[in-house]
């Protein structure tokens, strides 16, 4: 299996590339409108067909490079149970698996950022987050229906009880962090180490944090698989 992080500085995005090298076919985690050529020239040097663009959740900070990709690739779009993105080709239903050759991604559902969010397993060994869990934090959930209570039950009950050496991706970085593992998430994330759900609840709501920058026009776009034209 091929497995590449790529970054967007603008919003602090990761997108994850993964790709059966003997299907010569991909997926891609994330994507951001910004950066639709720099994938699509990544997938070109790589000799690489994309068959499907898998989103975490509907983001607030960034337009979704999905629906371009579908336009230019004619791959689908494939986003989480009960997210308001009617344009999609799938919606993916927790513990359930996509398949390509040889890579198996299982949807876990992670809500609490938003209420329609999913985490992914890949082949077992490693875990793209999404919002949910961060290197050493997690995702806000003062909006798009968040809640801390939610979040830290999926954090603790369906993320902290996969294997400790689980590599942890997330799909963004503000420190500078690439990669962790859920037994170190354990051991040092300062938002869950000697925190009950109560108190979890309590630093969540009283955090007072600014909304992203981009939050009018990218949700009602994402919602729309990234289509601009869904902006008012």
């Amino acid at each position: 299996m091929l497995f590449r992080q790529l970054y967007d500085s603008e919003s602090c995005t990761y997108t994850y590339l993964l790709a059966d090298l003997e299907l010569k076919e991909a997926i891609l985690i994330d994507p951001v409108l910004e950066q639709v050529e720099r994938d699509l020239k990544l997938l070109q040097e790589l000799g690489l067909t994309l068959r499907y663009c898998l989103e975490t959740h509907i983001h607030a900070d960034h337009i979704t490079g999905t629906g371009k990709l579908r336009e230019l690739t004619g791959c689908w779009g494939i986003v989480p149970e009960n997210a308001q993105a009617e344009c999609a080709n799938r919606h993916i239903q927790d513990r359930e698996t996509l398949e390509l050759g040889k890579i198996i991604v299982e949807a876990i559902a992670t809500p609490g950022h938003t209420d329609s969010h999913m985490a992914y397993l890949v082949n077992g060994e490693r875990v793209l987050t999404g919002d949910a869990l961060f290197i050493r934090g997690c995702g806000r959930t003062d909006f798009q229906s968040g809640d801390a209570g939610t979040l830290y039950d999926s954090v603790t009950k369906q993320l902290f009880t996969l294997p400790d050496a689980t590599l942890v991706y997330p799909s963004h970085d503000y420190r500078g962090h690439t990669v962790s593992t859920i037994g170190e998430e354990k051991q040092w994330n300062p938002r869950f180490v000697g925190r009950d759900r109560a108190n979890f609840i309590q630093f969540m709501n009283n955090l007072n944090l600014p909304n992203p920058k981009k939050m009018m026009e990218a949700v009602p776009a994402n919602e729309q698989c990234g289509s601009v034209f869904a902006i008012s």
